[in-house]
């Protein structure tokens, strides 16, 4: 069977692309070996999420009394949450499987490799084999949990976030090797649920990725509820005895040994390149992943990649807005190309974790000179009357032209705030620009407002 498009994985990179090839008129087949929604729908960002609202809600039950309500009986219900969070996800795929209909693309079930002259070889459950040809084919074929070679994950108790999302028991104590998003959020969750949580980092900051004042008080705020932090340090050795684990950590100050149900490894990610017929193509790669041109064509023409697969940050958004780039080239259009430093990240853990640009530590290597305005949630009234003053918002400008060149927030909601950055930087808004457009009050996001009027010496409610 020929078509115009034939997408390869069907996460929110592969599905989105289908779904907008279809819509210009392309004839679109999409290829998935599991289900449909990839990774993102079905073992990531859906289904974490439903399990960390279990763990806000139950964390808001156990503080009723600050809100005046008492509460006289309540427990976690482990197998209950997990089984809510499996049910998230399945319906999510479900409707992804009617939006592959209503826009009558084709699902081809099975594993594909890649063959000669645009043909996709597929065999499906039962082995069976058959081939399909496209005049374009796009690699959207994500990636899976990466392995350190002192850590090789057994599925039981040495696991990553697949079998994290499915535990049939809350485990007494954890260890979690790695404190970016995926580590800090199953940090949270499994602290909340009752377990001893010990996060490991091997760089001086947990989530090294975000501005250092937000990392620190993602830190404050994380050791007050519990969590053990331990930075600059690595697991060299594990030992397993009496169904516990032995890990020996080696930090600055010498090694320490902790004992645990569980070792959780969320050291990132290792694209899905293997065994597709790259090298066969001679389709070039760099440090395991595919190497593009700013609208996604690998070296052979015809031959496409977007998401976890290509360099860049493995973000379920900028797959979705890799892939409609990508099908509106192919379809003739000139579709903008995208800006790379204007990509914004979350960490749903509470207090959450939404940014966007340059940090302040970018921002100086860089050669800016700053004007930064930071402002607590300590002083918002809705954070007060919402009970979360934890956090705050930070706003970074360039002092010659104004120009916004990042912001930092942590705290309450903010992930449904940092979009309002993300626009503002689109537009070239500068400083002025924002402090005077009028935010509604009280809201979280009066907060944006109030820290860029820090920056400029002119902050009311501080």
């Amino acid at each position: 069977m020929n078509f115009d498009i034939i997408i390869i994985g069907s996460g929110p990179g592969g599905y989105v692309a289908a779904i907008r090839a279809s819509q210009l008129g392309l004839k679109t087949a999409i290829i998935e070996r599991e289900s449909l929604g990839g990774i993102c729908l079905n073992w990531g960002c859906i289904p974490t999420k439903a399990l960390l609202k279990s763990a806000q809600v139950f964390e808001y039950i156990q503080h009723a009394d600050e809100f005046g309500i008492d509460v006289k009986d309540y427990s976690a219900n482990f197998q209950n949450v997990i089984s809510r969070s499996r049910d998230t996800a399945n319906n999510m795929s479900k409707g992804i499987q009617f939006l592959m209909k209503k826009n009558k693309i084709t699902v081809i079930n099975g594993t594909a490799i890649l063959g000669d002259n645009k043909t996709v070889k597929v065999t499906d459950v039962n082995n069976q084999q058959n081939s399909y040809t496209a005049k374009n084919i796009i690699i959207s074929t994500g990636a899976r949990s990466r392995e350190l070679p002192n850590l090789k994950q057994n599925k039981k108790n040495i696991i990553g976030y697949r079998e994290a999302l499915i535990l049939e028991e809350l485990p007494k104590s954890l260890i979690i090797v790695g404190s970016g998003a995926i580590g800090v959020e199953f940090a949270y969750f499994y602290n909340a649920m009752g377990s001893d949580v010990t996060l490991i980092e091997y760089l001086p900051n947990i989530v090294p990725n975000e501005d250092s004042d937000v990392s620190k008080e993602l830190e404050k705020n994380l050791k007050k509820k519990g969590i053990k932090i331990m930075k600059d340090s690595s697991i060299v050795n594990i030992n397993e005895s009496n169904k516990k684990i032995t890990a020996t950590i080696q930090t600055k100050n010498g090694s320490e040994t902790i004992e645990a149900d569980i070792i959780l490894s969320a050291v990132g990610i290792t694209p899905n390149i293997e065994n597709i017929g790259l090298e066969d193509l001679k389709i070039a790669t760099d440090k395991g992943r595919i190497l593009v041109n700013e609208f996604y064509e690998t070296n052979v023409p015809g031959y496409y990649a977007i998401g976890d697969v290509i360099p860049g940050p493995a973000l379920a958004h900028v797959a979705s807005a890799e892939g409609i780039i990508c099908v509106e080239k192919i379809a003739g259009d000139n579709p903008e190309t995208i800006d790379y430093n204007n990509i914004p990240g979350c960490t749903y853990c509470s207090p959450e974790i939404a940014s966007v640009g340059l940090t302040e530590e970018k921002a100086k290597e860089k050669g800016y000179k700053l004007k930064i305005g930071k402002f607590p949630f300590s002083a918002s009234g809705k954070a007060t009357a919402a009970g979360h003053k934890e956090g705050f918002v930070k706003i970074i400008y360039d002092a010659k032209y104004g120009e916004l060149l990042g912001a930092h927030m942590i705290g309450y909601n903010v992930t449904e705030m940092i979009a309002e950055i993300v626009a503002a930087k689109k537009l070239e808004t500068t400083g002025h620009e924002i402090l005077k457009s009028i935010h509604p009050h009280p809201t979280m996001s009066e907060a944006v407002m109030e820290a860029t009027a820090a920056a400029y010496g002119e902050v009311i409610h501080l």
